[in-house]
Order: structure tokens, then sequence, then C-alpha cells
């Protein structure tokens, strides 16, 4: 069984990467690689489902980190929807949830 699995589809010009399970330290490099595919291939811009994410450790905030810069260098947009109350609760804890436009909904960022 795997930790974490990272759907992809897009939607106009956003990429929308599906996160199921765990992102840690085990993790984080699938998502890494995911990111950087979506970010590198073409994707304008990038939007975190993370309404199925289960945990999410210091490692895993880290690879958003990295996402949120390589957006913010290239004029793109990035965006985490559907953070349930304990995702939520680590993106305030941690201050990041001034730097991450965080949404309740995928649709309210591709809509637009």
């Amino acid at each position: 069984m795997e930790l974490l699995t990272v759907e992809r589809r897009d939607e106009g010009r956003w990429a929308v990467l599906r996160l199921v399970g765990q992102l840690d330290v085990a993790t984080a490099p699938r998502l890494r690689q995911a990111l950087q595919e979506a970010q590198y291939g073409g994707a304008r811009h990038v939007v975190l489902d993370v309404g199925a994410l289960q945990f999410l450790d210091s490692f895993g905030l880290g690879v958003l980190v990295g996402g949120l810069r390589r957006a913010r260098l290239n004029g793109a947009q990035f965006a985490v929807a559907g953070a349930g109350p304990r995702i939520r609760e680590i993106f305030t804890v941690t201050g990041l949830d001034a730097a991450f436009r965080l949404v309740a909904e995928v649709g309210e960022v591709t809509a637009g």
C-alpha cells in the first residue's frame, strides 16, 4: 500500500494535484517530483487538493514551500484546497496560512 498517492488532472491553465494519504519524510520526494513535472511541464498554475491528506509533517511543508517559491518566481499562482481542520491547523501554527492561498474547494481557483 502506498503511503501517498498523487493524482493529477488539468483544468484549463491549472494543474490540480490531489493528495491522498500521508505527506511526510518518506513520501515528500514523490510530491516534489509531481510538482516539478507540473510546474516545468507547461501548467501555468497549481492547486493542491489536500482534502484526503491525513498527515503532514515539516518535510511535506518544505515541499509545499518549494512549490510556492517556484510559482512566485515564474509569476504563477499556487493554492491549497480542501484542508481539513487538522491540516489547516498546521498551516496556522507555522504561520504559513499567511503565505499560502488556502481555499475550501478546487473550483474556487480553477473557475476564474
